[in-house]
Formats: structure tokens, sequence, C-alpha cells
């Protein structure tokens, strides 16, 4: 049965290698577990029911992505798009949950849309291979103030609006203490880095009685608070436009950038750069996505950290339902995750900051239309604390630095429509 539904034999790995390759895959993102409840509760959702939302999330969607693609491609609510969920569209634009949840669930519906109808190319074709690195580090560093924020490393100063917390405090000792622990078992090459950082942090923070153990194994908390609570008529209000869209960019280019890295190191893709079935792993995260957003949680999309089944040989998408079938499993460990203080899946947060930032490395620092563009949209992020405005600063800044340098031709009607939408939205809403 297996041979039949995921062609081992074609991809020249087995059963043994695929269940290897999941385990790997979940060791290397399980850290979600902990880190989302944490994010998205402090939008005032209940983290028991964000908890079980993201293992169902997270299921489901690696199960249909190798189900539908037979990828060994696993996913889960998304880093960078929670943030975005919680500091942006909810503290910082003042909406429910319910209604952002609405947003994710319409930003789905219209990334089901463009992958049924093949827009998809069209549309990340139309934008600069650039800008789309700056927008994930500029991701990056949002996340990175947030995890310093969650840390007590940095704090608010009425003279400079940030500077330097106590780094006498246990909780921003740990946090560092925590980084540490993971840039050293990565350089390594330690399996589940991130996670057994979140797990000594958590565990020492007990120890020295700073947090309160909450227990290891449990049933599963109700879904209830977050299932099918989504305010879709909410997300309609026309101030949420620039919203849906950027769950929708962000989601579109953190989905396609991953599923072209995992399958070039996995090597499926041929050789003139064409992915096979591609558009069938489009579908199979947006389902997820609309799913996601049903139960509870924010976008959820494919992750980078795929990669690591890939290394450990995973060509299928049995490496997927196993991913699946363990976020299952994790399902009754929410009292370790209610557990986990802020301060200790803080490190995770810098990490992945890291790992967004690294794209900077593709900029052509000579060409001032493109270095200025850039700059502004990774800054404008975390000093507005707003991944849309760093996204809307950069579509106008873009535009505007090759238009008054004579190079209007590099341009492309979509740009421009964007750029031109995005002075609109910041003018009037």
């Amino acid at each position: 049965m297996l041979e039949r539904l995921f062609q081992l034999n074609a991809h020249n790995t087995n059963v043994r290698t695929e269940l290897l390759a999941g385990v790997t895959t979940f060791l290397t993102m399980a850290y979600i577990l902990f880190v989302n409840p944490s994010i998205l509760g402090e939008t005032g959702m209940d983290k028991g029911a964000v908890f079980v939302a993201t293992c169902l999330a997270a299921a489901f969607g690696s199960a249909v992505m190798g189900l539908i693609a037979n990828y060994p491609i696993a996913l889960a609510p998304g880093m960078g798009l929670n943030a975005f969920f919680t500091y942006t569209v909810v503290m910082g634009m003042g909406h429910t949950w319910q209604v952002a949840l609405g947003a994710v669930f319409l930003s789905a519906c219209l990334f089901f849309l463009l992958s049924i109808f093949k827009i998809r190319e069209w549309i990340i074709n139309s934008i600069p291979l650039e800008l789309r690195s700056a927008i994930a580090a500029g991701i990056g560093l949002f996340l990175a103030l947030i995890a310093l924020q969650n840390a007590g490393i940095v704090a608010a100063n009425p003279a400079t609006m940030v500077g330097l917390g106590d780094l006498s405090s246990p909780a921003a000792l740990l946090a560092i203490l925590g980084f540490f622990l993971i840039i050293g078992m990565e350089a390594l090459r330690i399996t589940g880095a991130v996670l057994i950082s979140i797990l000594v942090v958590t565990g020492l923070s007990i120890a020295l009685g700073v947090s309160e153990f909450g227990g290891v194994v449990s049933m599963p908390p109700s879904l209830a608070p977050t299932f099918m609570q989504l305010d879709i008529a909410g997300a309609l209000d026309v101030g949420l436009i620039s919203v849906i869209f950027a769950f929708l960019f962000v989601d579109l280019f953190d989905n396609s950038g991953t599923l072209i890295a995992v399958a070039k190191k996995a090597g499926l893709m041929r050789k003139d750069g064409h992915l096979p079935k591609m558009g069938r792993a489009l579908i199979a995260d947006s389902t997820a996505a609309l799913g996601g957003s049903l139960l509870g949680t924010s976008t959820t999309t494919s992750y980078i950290e795929s990669a690591a089944g890939v290394s450990a040989g995973g060509r299928t998408g049995l490496t997927a339902i196993v991913v699946a079938v363990l976020f299952l499993f994790a399902l009754f460990f929410a009292p370790l995750a209610g557990s986990v203080p802020a301060f200790a899946t803080a490190p995770a947060l810098l990490f992945v900051a890291v790992l967004m930032a690294s794209g900077m490395a593709e900029i052509e620092w000579s060409d001032i239309t493109v270095a200025a563009p850039v700059v502004i949209t990774a800054l404008a992020m975390p000093l507005t604390y707003s991944i849309a405005t760093g996204i809307a600063f950069g579509f106008i800044t873009w535009v505007a630095a090759k238009t008054l340098a004579g190079r209007f031709r590099e341009l492309n009607g979509m740009l421009v429509a964007l750029a031109i939408f995005c002075v609109i939205k910041l003018a009037l809403f």
C-alpha cells in the first residue's frame, strides 16, 4: 500500500528511511508547539486551544502535502505570520483575534484561487527577488525584536524608545543561555537543537523557581474556545485589505521559496528548474491555511526545517505523513507546553531571525535603486512594528527609486499597481 501511495522504489527510498526522515523533521520544527501558543496567547486567545489547533493544523497540513503532492515537506503555523497576526493586526491595529482569523481565512481563499488558476508564477515573477529577500529579512528583524523583548534584554525607554533591559534578571540570563545553546548545537549539527534549548531553559527555570511546572502529559485541552471562531464579515472591512494581502504575499513568497529549496535538496527538481507537482503542493498549502483558520491558528505554511528530513533521506510524502502522526501524538503534551515561559521560546525566535536575515546576502548593494528599498523594507518592519507597513514601504520605495533614476522600464504593471495601492492605504486608512 505504501509503495502504491508514495512510489518509494521510484524515489530510491524505503519505509525505514522515510520514518527516520519524518522523526528528524518533526524534532527540528516541534518548537512551534511551544512558540505558537505563547505568541497567539498574547491576543487573548486560550493557550490550550491554540496548542491543540497548532497540533491539528500541522498534522492536517503535513498529511495533505504528503498525500496530494507526495513531497517530504511538513507544514505548521508559520513563524513571522503568527507575529504579524498578534503584534500588528490585533495589538497594533486593534482588531479582535476573531477578525484576524477571518483575514487568515480570506487570504487562504485567495491563495487557493491563485494556485488553481496558476496565477502564482505571474505574481511572484512580478516582485523582484531582492524585494522578496528584503521582506524575509525584515520579518526576521521583527522576530528578533520580539524575542529580545520577551527575554527582557531590550525594554522601553522614554528618551530613545528602545533601550537595554535588565541583563541580571533570570529571564534574560536564561534566554541568552538558550540562544548560545542553539548556536552551539546547530554548529555541531545536532538534530532538534531549538527544541532541546527550549526544554533545557524551561527545566532550569522550573528548578530555579523562576517559573512553575504544570506537568507533562494529560488529555488534550478543549478546542472549543478557538474552533470556528473566525469573523469573516469583520475581516471584509476595507481597512483590512492590506492585512489580507500581507498574509497572502508573505505566505506566497515563504511557501514558494521553501518548496524550491527543499525540492532542490531532495533532487525532485528537473534540470530545467521546473518543479513537478508544484500546483498540487500550493493547493495543499492553501488548504492547510484554510483548515488552520477554522481550527483557530494563524497561517499554516510549509517549513524550511523539512530540509533536515531530506538530509536524513526523506524523498516522498511518507515523511510528511510521519510528521503528521507525531503532531497528533503531541496533543497529549499540553501541560508541558503550558509550562514553557516566554523567555524560553525567545531564543527560538531569535534563531529563526538569524536564518531569515541571511537573505540579505543576495542583494546587489552597489545599485542604490535596489539597496535603498531593501534597507527601508527591512528596517520598517521592526521599527513600525508592522510587517504590512514594511512591505508597503518596500513597494513604494522600489517604484519611486526606479522611476526617479530614469529606469521606469525595469518596473512592471503589477509592481506599480501595488505601490499605488500602498500609497492610498497609508494615506487613507
